[in-house]
């Protein structure tokens, strides 16, 4: 109880009066406790690891999540000592936690790549033509600290993607989630998939929202692969130049020593 006093005293200046439910340490420090309340029923309450991940998440929820509808959590409250905030509970679970049918999952999938797709329209695009240096100047760093074990052939084909990606004539940055996987997409009873966790949210390439869940996932299910970009859209040339290109960065940073995310 004593390691949780944080998360207690935070949701009580930001709630009120709450029964707590349960906690659990989430990824790279942060912290994470789900309580019933009287006015909102159960809630997630959340203390950050820093407060970029804070005003990340925080920024997303207002500005981007209210066009995926009833599709994520819905913001309730936040403070910044702690950097915390406090989140409706979404109902269901992890796709990584549920035995599906094929059709089943490519349903799931379906609904995924149409909350993507409405993500990355959620706001503005913006154009930055450093963007390209500056994610492969993280993916040199990456490289240069991961402890995967490389060959030297190796390392030499990741650090000319790397620099391939420098050089990128780089399309426009729209929303992003930037850990878009199975363990963040929620399958409730109803039938609705929704998707939580936007910590790592800014604007981003699209195409990078796809490395992950492309490299670890879809590569071995073309029919989950299929059914995503049967609403997502199918991608275009540069996209699957971009998904090759920062594949590097995600496998470098995946087996750093004090990894972040992403």
């Amino acid at each position: 109880m004593t390691r949780n006093a944080d998360l207690i005293d935070a949701g009580r200046r930001m709630l009120g009066r709450f029964e707590l439910l349960g906690w659990h340490d989430g990824h790279l420090a942060t912290k994470t406790m789900r309580v019933r309340t009287h006015d909102h029923g159960e809630v997630i309450i959340k203390i950050h690891r820093s407060m970029t991940a804070h005003e990340q998440e925080v920024h997303a929820y207002r500005t981007w999540t209210p066009a995926l509808a009833d599709r994520t959590p819905r913001l309730l409250a936040t403070c910044e000592t702690p950097p915390a905030m406090a989140v409706t509970a979404v109902t269901g679970s992890p796709l990584t936690e549920l035995r599906l049918t094929a059709q089943q999952e490519q349903d799931a999938f379906a609904q995924a790549g149409a909350l993507l797709r409405d993500l990355h329209t959620a706001s503005a695009s913006k154009h930055d033509p450093r963007f390209g240096t500056y994610l492969a100047e993280r993916g040199t760093y990456w490289l240069a600290n991961t402890t995967a074990s490389l060959t030297p052939q190796q390392r030499a084909q990741m650090q000319t993607k790397l620099t391939q990606l420098a050089s990128l004539d780089i399309p426009a940055l729209t929303p992003c989630h930037l850990d878009f996987m199975p363990r963040n997409l929620m399958l409730g009873r109803d039938g609705i998939l929704r998707l939580i966790d936007f910590e790592h949210a800014r604007y981003d390439l699209a195409a990078r929202d796809l490395v992950r869940i492309t490299t670890r996932v879809l590569k071995q299910r073309p029919d989950l692969q299929n059914a995503l970009h049967s609403t997502y859209g199918q991608l275009t040339a540069l996209d699957e130049h971009v998904i090759d290109l920062c594949s590097v960065i995600d496998i470098a940073s995946l087996h750093a020593p004090t990894r972040r995310l992403p």
